[in-house]
């Protein structure tokens, strides 16, 4: 028995030195490993280390961007696309603006929304149904954001053209009636003006010099507004140049009526002041008022009836 005990000490401690042996050779290996793909990066090329020297942005976020436009480019149909196109006509192009953008800012929208509505879930503790809606909500005012802003610019820019119409078929008039065609004409409105519908007035012309005719390019531009005078001043123009009728006489009528026009709508808007002045006088003069000529006679009447 002492023997056989002897003999499996004597094999368990040669187990247990040649077991420290070898764990100390893989330790040493895969430290020696590290060591050389550390020492692999650092003598490694340009060409294989610059992926790894590019900024944050460019590593995640772009790639990031790239799937959620792939995204939004799927959610959106052509016919999204066609009104995405229309929309960003009428807005005048953003600079920076695109319709794939446009689909990637409402699929971040909806991300955004939908995270938020969460948020604000959580925060207020209502009940499900109410913390639904508002995650609903949130998602489907993610969605439109975009189409909201295009919507609004679209409007700031209807409003100034709306202004500036006047005033440029009055200069195309004069340039008319002083011999220079038509499209010279449009090129002395749009060189010697600024602003959205000079910038339009370019584009008809850019568009007749690539090809497009004259009629087609007027009529383009009446469906890249939204603006009445706009539309009857391209109507005007189109049906002056099928039948042959006098540009200058053309132009003559539709400023006297634009002037006719811009007068009726200053009229109308003076028209609307006193009932749209009614509501602060009667929720904050009105009470002041009475603050001041009634309240020093309160405390008298309230000791006399007292």
């Amino acid at each position: 028995m002492v023997l056989l005990l002897g003999a499996v000490l004597i094999f368990g401690a040669l187990f247990l030195v040649f077991s420290a042996i070898g764990g100390l050779s893989a330790e040493r290996t895969g430290v020696s490993r590290s060591l050389a793909v550390l020492q692999a990066m650092t003598d490694a090329p340009d060409e294989l280390t610059k992926d790894l020297d590019k900024p944050f942005g460019e590593r995640v976020l772009e790639p990031l961007y790239q799937r959620f436009q792939a995204m939004g480019q799927r959610i959106t149909g052509a016919d999204q696309v066609e009104r995405i196109r229309a929309r960003l006509d009428k807005a005048g192009n953003p600079a920076g603006w695109s319709v794939e953008r446009v689909a990637t800012g409402k699929v971040l929208g909806v991300i955004c929304g939908l995270v938020f509505g969460v948020l604000f879930a959580m925060m207020l503790d209502k009940p499900l149904m109410i913390s639904a809606l508002l995650v609903a909500g949130l998602a489907y005012g993610g969605w439109n954001a975009p189409t909201i802003f295009l919507y609004n610019t679209a409007a700031k820019r209807d409003e100034v053209m709306r202004k500036e119409i006047a005033d440029s078929v009055d200069l195309l008039t004069i340039s008319v009636e002083a011999g220079l065609g038509f499209d010279a004409a449009l090129q002395q409105v749009a060189r010697n003006t600024t602003g959205p519908l000079a910038m339009e007035f370019a584009r008809v012309l850019q568009e007749m010099q690539i090809g497009r005719g004259r009629s087609e390019a007027l009529r383009a531009l009446g469906d890249r507004t939204n603006i009445p005078e706009i539309r009857g001043f391209v109507s005007a123009m189109v049906q002056a140049d099928s039948f042959g009728i006098p540009i200058g006489q053309v132009l003559r009528v539709q400023s006297r009526e634009m002037r006719t026009k811009r007068r009726q709508r200053a009229e109308e808007k003076a028209a609307q002041v006193p009932v749209k002045i009614m509501v602060p006088v009667v929720l904050f003069i009105l009470p002041c008022l009475f603050i001041i000529v009634i309240g020093p006679t309160v405390p008298n009447m309230m000791a006399m009836f007292g």
